[in-house]
């Protein structure tokens, strides 16, 4: 019914900078919200960013002001800058899409970022 894929996720040194992209396609809603959660080993999985199709944000307070989270309603795709990284930012990154209307949530397959000192 909906797809996501991902990518961007790779190796960065501590101070560096990754961009993640998460494109969405199939029945798609025009109202929604999508955006990211990250697990790290033997931790739970958390709350990154997320945005909705009108463009509110929320961050979770390690992140805020070194992240940004936007999207482009046209592609149907949502990012996430990464800037200021640190090694306790290493995790698998999850792309969330969320429709507006009855439904489940959809997730991306994950994708690697690690963060060396």
């Amino acid at each position: 019914q909906v797809q996501l894929v991902e990518s961007g996720g790779g190796l960065v040194q501590a101070g560096g900078s990754l961009r993640l992209s998460c494109a969405a396609s199939g029945m798609l809603f025009s109202i929604n919200v999508m955006g990211w959660y990250r697990q790290a080993p033997g931790k739970q999985r958390e709350l990154v960013a997320a945005i909705t199709s009108d463009g509110s944000t929320n961050y979770a307070d390690s992140v805020k002001g070194r992240f940004t989270i936007s999207r482009d309603n046209a592609k149907n795709t949502v990012y996430l800058q990464m800037n200021s990284l640190k090694p306790e930012d290493t995790a698998v990154y999850y792309c969330l899409y969320r429709p507006g209307g009855i439904g489940p949530d959809y997730w991306g397959q994950g994708t690697q970022v690690t963060v060396s000192s």
